[in-house]
């Protein structure tokens, strides 16, 4: 499908949407709508494998019967379905029963069953208990089907359910059903949610363009970014992920098959479920990523607090977009956590630095970190200037990336990506100052592709350019007390023109020269007409 089309059943998804939610809360509605398309994507993926395996023994309906192959199927083969879903367990992970794929559900919704909202709520329960090897419990936990927001009871939140899901499944139909067409959609989606949810958007949503300039850095070589691409990374973290669009981004610009494991986490629920969902909806099975619900600040994932060297997890890359200066309450258990004890706590009223120290415990020594972060960690002081300068001392921040302003959803100030590497090459710190490189928007600014382009040219060639790019001794860094503000190296005021004061005073000779002689033919003419004279 082409990137017009793909587009297009974006547009009809959100217009359905916009249509439906009523006086609904967007981000509830987002809830179901995208719950909706997951299990779209799941039955279509799974009808299709089904069909492959069953081969000639699969049915051909007849007629106008509206049950779907698989139903016919089991019905005619009871004793044979425990081995049918085994194989299909092995070969995609997971399996749906007949009366909960999409196609059912749509038949229900399409003829107006009262069984609508009560096959639903076993479907969902059935995917997260009973489809996966690994079980995907709360997946749907957001989603309340007995919410007085979609009917004031069950007969009307049953109708509107027939109406939404009706809508859905016609809009769908007109597309093709390739696999990674729903996953666009689903990105799509859930970036016009976001549009449309102000600061909460920032819970779960980087905007592609920034996804997509961290991606393309940490799947560089980490040693010498102009060789090009790594052939593959085995670990990849993101520790806020969001609706996982940030690790999915990573594996795109490095291709499907090159990744080993995906890890992430997330805090808030609802955003670990979009997150959950996602990653499969882009076809990813659920032996290939690990997303946990938890504080990254507090630790509290088992698989990241392994104290055995040989059993630590180390990340060839780690990519974050986590809350810009977060308030939190570091104690003194945390003053001596692993991640922290050499460089100290980072304050509470920024978690900032908590949050890049995190990440980059978790980072090997060949792999590439990539952060978004507010321009305050370069500059601030305190505890700040302490984890900053030792950062710097021990040859760990690679590279300073100042963005523009407003080019997120939840926040209208610029910020920085910090490169940090463990080995790094180079001894000196590349500076982008790429803060006046944007398109403006009616509510958010953005980038081009030829300014992502030129970010990620400068960044992997270590190119230098009047007003844009600098590389910096550190010598140079530590006269200016490690104060990595970026105008410090990199600044874009136009340097003003040198002024020449001997060609000033002579030009204001001539002017002078040229104002008494206008003035003297002036009185001239003013004598001859015997008129009274200009002093």
């Amino acid at each position: 499908m082409t990137d017009t089309m793909q587009k297009q059943l974006g547009v009809t998804l959100w217009k359905i949407a916009d249509q439906l939610r009523g006086a609904m809360n967007a981000d509830d509605f987002r809830d179901y709508m995208l719950s909706f398309l997951f299990l779209r994507y799941l039955s279509d993926n799974y009808e299709t494998a089904a069909e492959k395996e069953l081969g000639n023994d699969y049915p051909k309906l007849k007629g106008d019967d509206k049950r779907t192959p698989l139903a016919v199927w089991y019905e005619a083969n009871k004793s044979d379905t425990q081995v049918f879903e085994k194989q299909m367990r092995r070969k995609i992970h997971y399996i749906i029963r007949p009366e909960y794929l999409w196609s059912s559900i749509y038949e229900l919704a399409r003829t107006q069953s009262d069984d609508l909202l009560k096959t639903l709520q076993a479907g969902f329960k059935h995917v997260e208990n009973d489809s996966f090897e690994s079980t995907f419990q709360g997946l749907f936990s957001e989603i309340n089907l007995d919410s007085e927001k979609l009917g004031k009871n069950y007969s009307f939140r049953n109708a509107k359910l027939c109406t939404i899901v009706t809508k859905i499944a016609e809009g769908l139909s007109e597309f093709s059903t390739e696999s990674d067409i729903l996953g666009d959609a689903y990105e799509y989606l859930i970036g016009q949610f976001a549009s449309g949810s102000g600061k909460k958007a920032g819970e779960f949503y980087t905007p592609q363009q920034i996804s997509t300039i961290l991606s393309r850095i940490v799947t560089l070589d980490s040693q010498n970014p102009a060789s090009g691409k790594k052939k593959k990374l085995k670990k990849v973290l993101d520790f806020a992920c969001g609706s996982g669009s940030l690790l999915l981004n990573v594996r795109k610009q490095l291709g499907d098959n090159n990744i080993g494991q995906i890890y992430g986490q997330e805090k808030n629920i609802t955003t670990y479920n979009l997150s959950r969902m996602n990653m499969l909806l882009h076809g990813l099975k659920d032996s290939e990523f690990q997303i946990h619900h938890g504080d990254s600040l507090l630790n509290d994932w088992n698989i990241l607090n392994e104290m055995n060297p040989a059993k630590k997890l180390e990340c060839d890359a780690v990519v974050a977009n986590p809350p810009f200066s977060y308030r939190w309450e570091p104690n003194e258990t945390l003053a001596d956590d692993f991640r922290f004890k050499s460089y100290g706590l980072a304050p509470k009223s920024a978690a900032d630095f908590a949050f890049l120290l995190h990440g980059f415990h978790f980072l090997s020594d060949e792999g590439t970190m990539a952060i978004i972060l507010p321009h305050g960690v370069l500059f601030r002081g305190g505890v700040e200037e302490r984890i900053r300068t030792k950062l710097l001392k021990d040859c760990n921040i690679d590279t300073v990336i100042g963005l523009p302003a407003n080019l997120f959803f939840s926040t209208g100030i610029p910020v920085c990506i910090l490169i940090l590497k463990k080995c790094k090459k180079f001894d000196d710190v590349l500076f982008i100052n790429a803060s006046e490189y944007f398109e403006k928007g009616k509510r958010q600014n953005f980038l081009s592709e030829e300014h992502i382009d030129k970010i990620i040219d400068t960044y992997q060639y270590r190119k230098e350019e009047e007003r844009y790019s600098r590389c910096v001794t550190m010598e140079e860094i530590k006269k200016n007390e490690y104060n990595l503000n970026i105008s410090r190296y990199v600044s874009t005021t136009e340097q003003e023109e040198t002024v020449d004061i001997n060609k000033v005073n002579k030009d204001l000779t001539e002017i002078e020269k040229t104002i008494i002689l206008a003035k003297n033919t002036h009185n001239q003419f003013l004598k001859e007409l015997g008129l009274k004279e200009l002093p």
